[in-house]
């Protein structure tokens, strides 16, 4: 079968290539016919992801399909649709995956939004309401709201009531922005943006702050956070990790968290379900969906990845083996 393969490590995907491999052997094989390229896919080609995977691998943490094989006990049987993934695995024909790491798809769902939907939707859920308690009537600052995790967090800010300011460094971006995300506002979070943020708040700030970006943006958005407010971590796509003087949340009287989805279901996996329920009720509701920027067949991959590098995308891309 076909899978797309890590065996080196460099900046230019120079040790990525989509080569034939035996199939893969686990407790559910699914036949994957979408899968989403998300910015950890990217960086674990470069060895600057938090996981790194032993080499070689199979990239891709995010995928949809029909279950191929199964065992009684799993809960699932040939011809299930799910979705779901696990770090590694998702760009190939066929994935192999423990049962914990799927679950049906919804009926509404087709395969492309399915694949897109998952990570994005559940990093936006568990930073905003489970580590952020979002309110109805609150301001969401998001950053990165063109990316997959940034469009998510706009449009489940929304859904819930909160008034959401859409922000990114690219001004050929602020149509397309305000157009898909719908929120109150977008604005350009380059140099002193605090300024244009206090302007659309009347001088209250914002309640929480979810940064994707990290560097510059991260700094300047402590001079945002408004008082009891909290400044959501999800991660450094500018590639600088900013660091934080301690005074700063103690006199402003704001929290810094960090929100890193997939290990707070692990340490708390009795909220999995309720999460995974919430989210389904809201797209049920027609109140979130997925955003998919383009699909391309997984032989251009590294077309996916190059516009994932240069940051030529609103949403999500989707890879079809």
């Amino acid at each position: 079968m076909k899978a797309l393969r890590v065996t080196a490590l460099s900046d230019d995907l120079a040790g990525v290539a989509l080569e034939d491999v035996p199939r893969p052997e686990g407790e559910v094989i699914v036949r994957v016919r979408a899968a989403s390229l998300n910015y950890p896919d990217l960086l674990m080609t470069q060895g600057k992801y938090q996981f790194k995977p032993e080499l070689p691998f199979t990239s891709g943490l995010e995928l949809a399909g029909e279950v191929l094989e199964a065992p009684r006990s799993s809960g699932f049987a040939p011809g299930d649709r799910v979705m779901g993934g696990a770090k590694t695995g998702a760009f190939a024909e066929l994935a192999a995956l423990p049962a914990g790491a799927l679950r049906p798809m919804p009926e509404n769902l087709d395969f492309t939004s399915a694949a897109a939907m998952g990570a994005a939707f559940h990093t936006a859920y568990v930073a905003l309401v489970e580590l952020g308690g979002l309110k109805a009537g609150q301001t969401v600052l998001v950053h990165g709201a063109s990316g997959g995790v940034g469009l998510a967090a706009c449009d489940l800010a929304r859904a819930l009531g909160a008034r959401v300011i859409a922000a990114t460094h690219r001004e050929d971006k602020i149509e397309a922005l305000d157009r898909i995300a719908r929120p109150e506002a977008v604005i350009l979070n380059t140099g002193r943006f605090r300024d244009r943020v206090s302007e659309l708040t009347d001088g209250r700030l914002c309640d929480l702050i979810y940064d994707p970006v990290g560097g510059n943006v991260f700094d300047e958005s402590t001079r945002c956070v408004a008082f009891g407010g909290k400044l959501l971590v999800i991660g450094f796509v500018s590639g600088r990790i900013p660091e934080i003087a301690v005074n700063i949340p103690l006199m402003k009287g704001f929290s810094v968290v960090g929100a890193r989805a997939g290990e707070y279901v692990r340490r708390f996996p009795e909220r999995r379900a309720p999460i995974a329920a919430a989210l389904d009720g809201l797209l049920r509701d027609e109140k979130i969906a997925p955003h998919v920027d383009r699909i391309l067949p997984l032989a251009r991959w590294r077309e996916a990845f190059e516009a994932m590098r240069r940051g030529d995308i609103v949403g999500k891309i989707v890879l079809e083996p």
